[in-house]
Formats: C-alpha cells, structure tokens, sequence
C-alpha cells in the first residue's frame, strides 16, 4: 500500500469514526465537548509518559482515554450538583484540566521536547511511517488500525443503538419511561465520544478532530431533517472533506490537516448557502415569497374597500398604490402581476379591480381581520 493511500485513507476512516458520534453531539448541543476533551487529555498523556518512563502509544493512549472519560463525567457531575449549565460546566472543566497538564509539564518534564505542530496540526503525513507490531508480527500502518477500529466501533454503537439513542436525544422522557435510562445512554456516547476524540487526536491531532466530529453534521443537519440520513451525509461529508482536502494539500503542496479541515469548512459553508430547506439563498427566497404574498393581500384589502365608496376612484389607480402603500413603483408593479397572474385582480385603462376569486379572497381576509381585531378588543 502506498504512503499517500494510507494518508488518505487514515483521513476517511478518522471521518467516519467521528461525523457518527458527532451527529449526536451537535443534536444534544454538546458540539465543543470534543474541543474540551482534545485539550484536557494533556494530563493522561503526561501520566502515560510516567508510567512508561518515555514515549509510549499504548499507554499513552489508555492515560489519555482515562482522563478523557474522568473530564466527561466532571462535566456531568458539575451539572447535576450545581446549576451550572452544559456549556459552562465544559468551560470550567477541561482549562482546569488543561492547566493541570501544562503544570505537571512545567513541574516535572521540564526537559522534554513537546512537538506543538504533531498536538495541533496532527502528523497524518507521517502514518505510513508508524506501523504496529503485535510481537515480531509487522501488521501495517498504526493509524489505519486505530482510525478502522474506531470506525467499526462506533458504527456497531450507533447501528444497534439507534432507536434508543434517537428517543433519548430527541424526547428523554419518553425514553425514560420506556423502560431503559437515558443518563446511562447518555453516558455510554460520551465514553464512544472520548475514546474516539482521544484516539484519532494521536493518529491526525486536534484540528482535525474536532472539525470531523462537528462540520460534518452541522453540514448534513443543514441538508436533512431526518436522523438517519443525516448520519450517512454527516459520514458522507466528512470522506468529501478528506478526499478534497487531500487532493487540496497534494497540489499546494500544504498540510494535509489543515486542508482537510478547510474542506470541511467549505462543504458547510456550501451547504448554509445552498440548502434547499436551511440555506440563505432558500430562506431568502421564501421571504421575498412571503413578502409578495403578504402586499398581494394588503393590495386585495385596499381595493375590497375603496371600491365600494363613491369618489374613492382614484385610489384604484395603478399609479396612485405607490403613494398610497408606501410602495416603490418597481415593488408596486411586482405585487400587480403576482396578483393578476393569480387571477385575483385585473387592470382596465390604469385601474384595478377584484375579479371574482380576488373579492372572495378579500372578503375572507377582511373577515379574519376582524374577528383577530374583535379577540384583541376582548
């Protein structure tokens, strides 16, 4: 297998395992818990370099899992005992945690060289080149093992966990009185959540952790409102923002991380954009709809009214409704057509008039004015 195939693919695999907790994450609005756990592991892995009297993956993996499981559970804890709320109990903890680290560092390894870009940024590129022994057994790139594990791992969790942690993310109650408890559930993803932050972090670094863990599902929340599909297109971002994002750092010949990360950042920033149902262009749409809508009825008002008083022509005049409504004569011209492409009006010598149907429509309205106007005096 070649090195840049297994960059790749160590970038797919850290995706998927992420984008799948991450889901639940994002709709539980926990989504910076991956960020506080990516810093407060420093402890654990001060305590697996200890432990093993150097570098060490395995125990500086099972270290920084520990504390990783320890941080959620004082966060949890912080909550239940005081009325701090999920956000603030996160930002207690994991500086506090942190700021133990960087402490321990200062007080004890002084010495010791930490590589800040390898924390940061990852060393992804380098995945090809640490491969795992299991006694004289060579059996390929370490990451590989770790990202595919997780990736099954999580997808067992989430396959036959579905229903209950669906019920228990979107109505606890209901989950509670269906006979299995939401707080162990609860607690059961923040474990698949720290295992898997605290594993890719050593496989692809903090960035991109936590932009695979969140951007991915924001980016398939804004694309979907059912929860199954959302988790295929959270994983289904996250391999786009791996693959663009490695083909990005090949030609500019920049990190892989960082470009992978930016992907990420770029398919959600298409997706806010260009969401049929969320994005901006489609929300703009529908209140220029709803704008158009709501001075077609003001127009069918207006006219109901000043039709049936003597002397009161004038007001039926195209060129007066911009004075009268405050309309630009551009907006006025807009709201015409729309009503007279609805059938609702029609224009004979420079005035108006309601057909059938728009005097119907006119009357309802006017019929529903008031009786909102009668429960409002009540």
């Amino acid at each position: 297998m070649s090195a840049l195939l297994v960059v790749l693919l160590t970038g797919v695999l850290t995706a998927i395992a992420c984008a799948l907790p991450g889901s639940f994450l994002m709709l539980r609005r926990l989504a910076m818990l991956s960020d506080a756990i990516s810093h407060a592991i420093l402890p654990g892995i001060v305590l697996g370099y200890f432990l093993a009297k150097g570098p060490n993956f395995a125990l500086g993996l099972l270290g920084a899992a520990s504390v990783a499981i320890l941080t959620v559970g004082l966060i949890e804890l912080l909550q239940d005992v005081s009325n701090v709320a999920g956000e603030s109990a996160i930002g207690i903890v994991f500086p506090a945690m942190f700021a133990l680290g960087v402490l321990t560092i200062s007080r004890y390894y002084a010495n010791v060289h930490l590589d800040t870009d390898a924390v940061l940024f990852g060393n992804i590129e380098f995945a090809p080149f640490e491969s795992l022994w299991v006694g004289e057994h060579h059996l390929g790139p370490q990451s590989l093992w770790v990202t595919g594990g997780l990736a099954l791992l999580n997808a067992l969790f989430v396959g036959l966990l579905y229903k209950e942690l669906q019920l228990a993310t979107f109505d606890p109650a209901l989950a509670a009185t269906s006979g299995f408890s939401p707080r162990l559930l609860h607690y059961a993803l923040m474990a698949v959540v720290a295992v898997t932050s605290v594993a890719a972090f050593t496989a692809v670094g903090s960035i991109l952790v936590v932009a695979f863990m969140i951007v991915p599902a924001a980016t398939a929340y804004l694309l979907t409102d059912d929860l199954r599909r959302m988790l295929v297109l959270a994983a289904g971002c996250g391999v786009a923002s791996a693959v663009i994002g490695f083909v990005l750092a090949l030609a500019l010949d920049a990190s892989v991380a960082g470009a992978m990360a930016s992907a990420s950042g770029l398919l959600f920033v298409t997706a806010a954009l260009f969401s049929p149902s969320h994005g901006l262009l489609a929300r703009a749409r529908q209140l220029r709809r709803q704008r158009l809508e709501f001075a077609t009825e003001t127009l069918l008002l207006h006219l109901r009214y000043h039709e049936t008083l003597p002397g009161e022509e004038h007001e039926l005049e195209v060129a007066h409704l911009s004075n009268e409504l405050r309309w630009t004569p551009r907006f006025a011209q807009r709201v015409i057509a729309h009503a007279q492409r609805s059938g609702l009006v029609q224009r004979t010598n420079g005035h108006l008039a309601l057909t059938e149907a728009g005097r119907a429509v006119a009357e309802h309205l006017s019929a529903r004015t008031g009786a909102g106007l009668e429960r409002a005096r009540a």
